[in-house]
């Protein structure tokens, strides 16, 4: 047997709606998407994606720690005169919330007048209110 005596005739792919012996709808079915040329099918997953709805504008959320905030008037109303003002005390008395299992960072600010004697522990205290709690007779611990 030689090359040229080799009976391997391929099928040609079938060339829809060109006219010819196919007919109305040429081997396309009917009507609809699928009838057309070049029609695609948008996958199911693309419908749920496009009625998500969208996060607009901006909204950048800053790595670094955030301080629990308390002011002196706070302070002075809740705290009797000599006691020790800590992370734990000031979640005591309500002013600041623990942040998962942990204290968080406190930072003490001079709003308000403070009139008793108060020794603030392992917070940071403004310049303000380093000066007042002083003034007021009360220590501030590093």
């Amino acid at each position: 047997m030689q090359l040229h005596e080799l009976r391997n005739k391929k099928k040609s792919k079938k060339r829809i709606a060109r006219g010819g012996a196919h007919g109305k709808t040429s081997g396309r079915g009917t009507k609809g998407q699928k009838s057309r040329a070049g029609h695609r099918i948008r996958p199911a997953e693309r419908d749920l994606i496009k009625k998500i709805p969208k996060l607009r504008g901006y909204r950048f959320k800053s790595i670094g720690t955030k301080h629990a905030i308390v002011n002196l008037f706070a302070m002075d109303a809740v705290f009797a005169s000599g006691d020790a003002v800590t992370p734990e005390s000031l979640h005591a008395h309500g002013l600041i919330e623990k942040r998962g299992n942990t204290f968080p960072l406190v930072k003490i600010l001079g709003g308000g007048a403070l009139e008793k004697k108060l020794t603030v522990e392992r917070c940071f205290v403004s310049a303000s209110a380093k000066e007042k709690i002083e003034k007021a007779g009360g220590a501030v611990k590093e």
